[in-house]
């Protein structure tokens, strides 16, 4: 099959599906059986395998879904005064707020915003209904995070029936009638690109990318437009005469590798658009976490302490949600002067219970406590590994499993403050507002 002009349809309706006349397919404005606008064209259209999905503005999306009366309205998910947005629906961005932009700046952009606290343990179970329906589609699914992959769709056309593209399409569409939310698909003929694709029509988009093209946008694009060309290593590009990709283009292969022994190569092909990396489906989260940055700093050992149980029991239900265990366990944390503490220790079994999580990250929480006021905490959990493996070694972790589970389910039942440990308890009023 020829990549430029590829057995196959050349343009199709994203609603309907169906395949535009061959004569008009490439400057038609609507779907000859439908009337809808939405439509996807590429030359090489049958020939792209390789798909980056992306959900829109995902913890946004998911509270508009979940309350329809701010469906139209910029809503920012994060909390407190210092704190930093966790997300911003597209409304927000437009007054400037972006991810990771600390809470006071991003309302000082929008203060009309919906400011949402994040719901990890919701969006856990909606990612996970997304990635469900992905692995209906191909076995070859490589999770980014919890609202993006890679997909290679590579000889599934015989089982769905259809190109790649069109199975992406109805993907979009069933996710966002059947979950609620909507997504932007990127197709090429590689990961690189693909990447590059969804982020060129959001939201709710479709595009698709192929080599050639691709390395015409990309000439004009920055040397650390490139995944994985740092702050630094663009630095170092720039000083040697490669300020944009096209300088990398330009460029001899060997020669590149000889000033870039580490790099080189890898550049000059990217540069070009070439990318050999397999979706590689097994690949999952490395560490499963939470944090937390306070509305003013803390000394205090108990108030610590009790702040670092809550974020253990979130990040075990992570765990618990995710069918995860982890037996590395990380505390972290960030003082009055944005300074960063970072203290792991590995224990001999994985676990995902919150007792287990939050005695060692106290030990070493014990340890820092030394007059130094803290801005931010957080509990982690690393080398993670099935949930099936944990707290098994010897009769007491059994015993301390099935006591926290049979805790988890009456929370399930009977709501979050049916059981509350001593060390969170505030009293009743603080348990009923919780």
């Amino acid at each position: 099959m020829n990549a430029l002009d590829p057995a196959g349809p050349r343009c199709f309706c994203r609603d309907c599906l169906a395949d535009q006349e061959s004569n008009r397919a490439m400057s038609a404005r609507r779907c000859s059986a439908c009337g809808s606008p939405r439509l996807v064209r590429h030359r090489a259209l049958a020939a792209l395998t390789i798909a980056h999905i992306d959900c829109d503005a995902f913890y946004a999306t998911v509270e508009k879904r979940d309350n329809p009366d701010i469906a139209d309205k910029p809503v920012i998910i994060g909390g407190g005064k210092r704190g930093v947005v966790s997300a911003a629906c597209y409304i927000a961005r437009t007054f400037g707020v972006r991810s990771a932009m600390p809470m006071f700046k991003a309302l000082e952009a929008c203060p009309h915003a919906t400011v949402i606290r994040p719901d990890m343990a919701k969006y856990v179970r909606v990612g996970r209904e997304v990635r469900h329906a992905m692995q209906a589609l191909t076995p070859l699914v490589e999770p980014l995070s919890i609202d993006e992959a890679f997909l290679d769709l590579s000889g599934t056309e015989r089982v769905h029936g259809m190109i790649p593209a069109k199975v992406l399409a109805r993907f979009a569409r069933d996710v966002e009638r059947d979950i609620g939310i909507t997504v932007s698909v990127g197709l090429s003929c590689n990961k690189f690109l693909a990447k590059i694709a969804s982020d060129l029509d959001k939201p709710r988009g479709f595009a698709s990318l192929d080599q050639e093209e691709a390395r015409l946008m990309l000439a004009e694009k920055p040397v650390g437009f490139i995944f994985g060309v740092g702050p630094a290593t663009q630095e170092r590009l720039v000083q040697r005469g490669f300020r944009i990709i096209a300088d990398l283009q330009k460029a001899d292969e060997i020669e590149l590798m000889r000033q870039f022994p580490s790099d080189g190569r890898r550049l000059w092909r990217l540069a070009r658009g070439i990318d050999d990396r397999r979706v590689e489906p097994d690949r999952g989260a490395k560490t499963i976490s939470s944090e937390t940055t306070f509305e003013s700093d803390i000394r205090d050992f108990a108030t610590l302490e009790k702040i670092l149980w809550r974020l253990c029991e979130k990040t075990s239900s992570r765990l618990k949600s995710g069918e995860l265990a982890g037996s590395t366990i990380t505390l972290k944390l960030k003082t009055a002067d944005f300074r960063q503490r970072t203290r792991s220790q590995s224990i001999n079994a994985p676990t995902q219970l919150a007792a287990k999580i939050f005695s060692i990250c106290r030990e070493m929480l014990a340890k820092e406590i030394d007059g130094t006021a803290f801005r931010l905490m957080g509990a982690g959990v690393s080398a993670l590994r099935a949930g099936s493996a944990a707290d098994d070694t010897d009769m007491l972790d059994r015993r301390a499993a099935h006591a926290e589970r049979a805790m988890d389910d009456l929370r399930k039942k009977f709501g979050s403050a049916a059981v509350i440990r001593g060390i969170a308890y505030d009293g009743p009023e603080k348990a009923e507002r919780e």
